[in-house]
């Protein structure tokens, strides 16, 4: 996730920028395998893959 996405191709408008379907993917997936756990005044992070 390092990659920026930001950052126009030559040749292409700004506006015209979408993001690929593969990334929305990505987000999606990691976010439904996301948990938070709350434990006293802490959060626990833990990736259910």
């Amino acid at each position: 996730m390092a990659k920026i996405y930001s950052t126009p191709t030559p040749g292409k408008k700004a506006n015209d920028m979408n993001p690929k379907l593969e990334t929305i993917a990505f987000l999606l997936n990691y976010s439904k395998a996301l948990s938070v756990i709350p434990y006293k005044s802490m959060k626990f992070e833990a990736l259910l893959n």
